[in-house]
């Protein structure tokens, strides 16, 4: 059994044998824009995304938006962000780090919405074999402001890699970074 059955298999407390769930498990074949994710699944993805990754909140990162189609979250400026002194300018890094945290929940939007005929509390465990495969970014301007705002899409979902676009935008609605990302899904 693959590693990504045994997850399966985790998250389903009854129910058939993975291999016939899999099988028998029918895709949600709504468009993006009509599907809504329930308040289970929003509360329990924001708690998982904001408190339970632990650098999400040293960066501050907080959902402002959660579709299947695009996520948007922000970052409040704050000293322990700041890159260069002179210009309180913020750290590349977070940055980075911040577009590739949104990738990431881009992903688990999608992956929410495509097994929308699951309960909530068993879409969220899918969750536990994503991860960063690869990640390029591209800074365009100097990252200066009280906050900044961040969006994400998944451009593809396959059953073992999405690939998604990011992007890291100033107060002023000035596209300040780019971002694309590659993530195990399975």
């Amino acid at each position: 059994m693959s590693h990504g059955l045994e997850s399966l298999a985790a998250a389903s407390e009854t129910g058939p044998a993975p291999l016939v769930a899999a099988a028998a498990r029918k895709r949600s074949a709504a468009p993006l824009e009509d599907i809504v994710f329930e308040e289970e699944f929003v509360k329990g993805l924001k708690k998982l995304f904001e408190e339970m990754i632990s650098f999400n909140r040293v960066l501050g990162l907080k959902i402002h938006d959660l579709g299947p189609a695009q996520v948007r979250a922000r970052i409040e400026m704050k000293p322990e962000l700041v890159g260069h002194f002179s210009y309180n300018r913020i750290h590349g890094g977070v940055i980075s780090a911040g577009l590739d945290a949104m990738g990431g929940l881009a992903v688990m939007a999608a992956i929410g919405a495509r097994h929308m005929d699951e309960a909530p509390m068993q879409r969220l465990r899918r969750f536990a074999n994503l991860g960063t495969i690869d990640l390029r970014i591209d800074y365009l301007r100097p990252g200066i402001g009280s906050y900044f705002d961040l969006h994400a899409q998944v451009l593809r979902l396959g059953s073992r890699v999405a690939s998604t676009r990011m992007e890291f935008f100033g107060p002023d609605g000035t596209l300040l970074s780019t971002g694309s990302g590659a993530y195990i899904v399975s």
